[in-house]
């Protein structure tokens, strides 16, 4: 098996960081690079373990949801909920736009 880490670059980590939209420093590159290498060996070591035997979970102890009745119950009128929002438009929150715009 090839080690994930040893072909971990700094310019890797710089792509990685653009593609989640953080913005890093060349000192913080090459801080993280290492500890990003050392992130992926482990993940490799654990991805290497036998689990053949091992039933799938998704929780180690036992899990039970607790539904209350869903029943109407007073709440805020859109005007109060929208009173404290920088900006409003058609009963919404204004937000801006992040999906869609060139990098």
């Amino acid at each position: 098996m090839s080690d994930p880490a040893s072909s971990l670059t700094r310019e890797d980590v710089a792509y990685l960081a653009h593609l989640a939209r953080i913005d890093l420093s060349d000192a913080e590159l090459d801080h993280l690079a290492p500890q990003l290498a050392v992130i992926l060996e482990s993940v490799a070591t654990i991805s290497s373990v036998d689990t053949a035997e091992v039933a799938p979970t998704s929780s180690a102890v036992p899990v039970e949801n607790v539904f209350r009745a869903d029943e109407a119950r007073p709440s805020l009128s859109v005007e109060d909920a929208l009173a404290g929002a920088p900006e409003v438009e058609q009963q919404r929150f204004k937000v801006p736009r992040i999906l869609g715009e060139e990098a």
